[in-house]
């Protein structure tokens, strides 16, 4: 899971990202990418030097370069949280994880000014009128790279206020937390196992269609198998297959073809170690030929859930009706 963290200053950032560390997340800032080429060119860590190293940054490199420089850094069996935030592109690079959030910090403005106040910063303002310019010039900027925060706040998914003692901010970080753990997206059974049987088509040989199916029984799956040569055959893609190594039309010449389907091999492995298929699903990435339909059917498979359609599957739509096997297309 990835966590972003945006808010304006001295909204309790800092804050956030401390429980959520404590709590086991990685932190990065992007201010920690501005840091490091700061200090590669030796210039001082004030906020503004940092602020203008960011603007001339996007500039040359684009919008996202400051959160590309972190998202490469990022292992995806890692929890993190990624603070300063401040421009809609970087939020577009953490969104490539299906698992990021983007939780914005908020606070009024006089409670964030004496937070500023009291935690003493270098470059902090002192003055009101000092916090005002500060808030303008970092909100957003006619320069399209520039950072534009008021156009990053707009883009969270999440909001939390701290305008409280420090132990409210705490519970309601606990509670978004179970939010977001509630609301993960987690595959139904369908998604699950065609999703497995578009991994197990990797492993075909075939070089004119990567084919795969699982076949499942109560919820588990009990065999698979993908498209290509024969056990003991020199593979297809290593020209095991005359067939498949010509120029010929897709769907000519089938005959000739050495190549086991999917859900042939899928039915085949299963009788080989003695595992039933009775009563059992089965998913392909392709609906089935006149062959394999033939097998489902007297394998006593009870029904076929495929994705793309196979050009020549007429044949197999009405057979499988006549013989009471249940079929249906899935879009995953």
């Amino acid at each position: 899971m990835i966590i972003g963290l945006t808010g304006k200053n001295g909204s309790g950032k800092g804050e956030a990202a401390n429980f959520l560390k404590e709590r086991g997340f990685h932190y990065y800032s992007l201010s920690d990418a501005l840091r490091e080429e700061a200090g590669k060119r030796g210039q001082p860590l004030a906020r503004e030097t940092l602020v203008a190293l960011g603007n001339e940054l996007r500039e040359k490199e684009g919008p996202g370069c400051l959160a590309e420089r972190i998202y490469a850094k990022l292992d995806p069996e890692k929890h993190y949280i990624i603070d300063s935030i401040r421009h809609p592109a970087e939020v577009q690079v953490f969104r490539r994880r299906a698992d990021f959030k983007f939780l914005r910090v908020n606070a009024p403005e006089r409670l964030r000014f004496e937070r500023m106040k009291q935690r003493g910063r270098e470059n902090d303002p002192e003055t009101w009128e000092d916090f005002q310019a500060l808030e303008a010039k970092e909100s957003k900027s006619e320069t399209k790279t520039d950072q534009q925060l008021d156009q990053t706040l707009a883009l969270a998914d999440l909001q939390v206020d701290n305008n409280g003692p420090l132990k409210e901010l705490h519970d309601k970080l606990r509670q978004l937390l179970v939010k977001i753990a509630q609301s993960s997206t987690r595959p139904g059974w369908d998604e699950y196992f065609m999703n497995i049987a578009k991994v197990v088509a990797l492993r075909s040989n075939c070089m004119k269609r990567k084919v795969a199916a699982v076949i499942v029984k109560e919820k588990r799956i009990i065999s698979t198998g993908y498209n290509g040569t024969p056990r003991g055959i020199t593979n297809c893609n290593e020209g095991g297959c005359p067939r498949c190594a010509s120029v010929e039309t897709s769907g000519k010449d089938l005959g000739e073809c050495i190549c086991s389907h999917g859900e042939e091999n899928a039915i085949v492995q299963a009788a080989y170690h003695g595992v039933s298929v009775k009563g059992a699903t089965i998913y392909t990435t392709f609906s089935p030929c006149l062959m394999c339909t033939k097998m489902i059917i007297n394998s006593g498979i009870q029904e076929v859930v495929y994705q793309a359609t196979y050009p020549l599957s007429d044949t197999s739509f009405k057979l499988l009706q006549q013989a009471g096997v249940a079929i249906r297309q899935l879009s995953v």
